[in-house]
């Protein structure tokens, strides 16, 4: 929430990553700013997905949306030790190593929309609860909504760009 001495009568409203930022004139009551909040995240969620920057920042960024993706698509039960942007990866876009628990995300992916970015991560954070590619694997990367579509863009991307990379191995 901010309030503003120089809004004198609009509400706005926008995602920055996960947080809803809402700027209100500063005059309103704190009931008005409450049916404000509400309703513009009311607006917000309607209008599809949110515009935020995914986690492009830092290492520390990744790993927070890591958790936020675990807790909301794997019941919180794949947390990583560590995630890290890498350089390039040849053939992979993310690799996983579930025994010491760290996920590591090509650069290649800096980039891309927050909803390609999240699959990866998903896909990721279900290799900590199971390794392999099997149906049980698929069960938990298929509860991220974008799946489907996220795979398309990203071999898309690839095919495009000559990488041959995919999110099979």
């Amino acid at each position: 929430m901010r309030r503003s001495a120089r809004r004198h009568r609009t509400v706005t409203a926008y995602w920055n990553d996960d947080t809803l930022v809402v700027l209100i004139p500063a005059r309103m009551t704190r009931a008005e700013e409450k049916h404000w909040v509400a309703e513009m995240e009311r607006k917000l969620q309607r209008s599809g997905p949110r515009k935020g920057t995914p986690p492009r920042a830092s290492d520390e960024a990744l790993l927070a949306r890591c958790a936020v993706l675990s807790g909301k698509y794997l019941g919180g039960k794949a947390l990583p030790a560590s995630v890290r942007w890498v350089p390039p990866m040849r053939t992979r876009w993310a690799s996983c190593t579930p025994v010491d628990a760290t996920i590591r995300v090509s650069e290649r992916l800096r980039h891309v929309p927050s909803w390609v970015l999240d699959y990866v991560l998903v896909h990721e954070l279900a290799h900590l609860r199971e390794p392999g590619h099997d149906a049980a694997f698929w069960e938990l990367v298929n509860r991220y909504p974008k799946t489907e579509r996220a795979i398309g863009y990203l071999e898309g991307l690839s095919a495009a760009a000559g990488w041959g990379i995919s999110m099979e191995e």
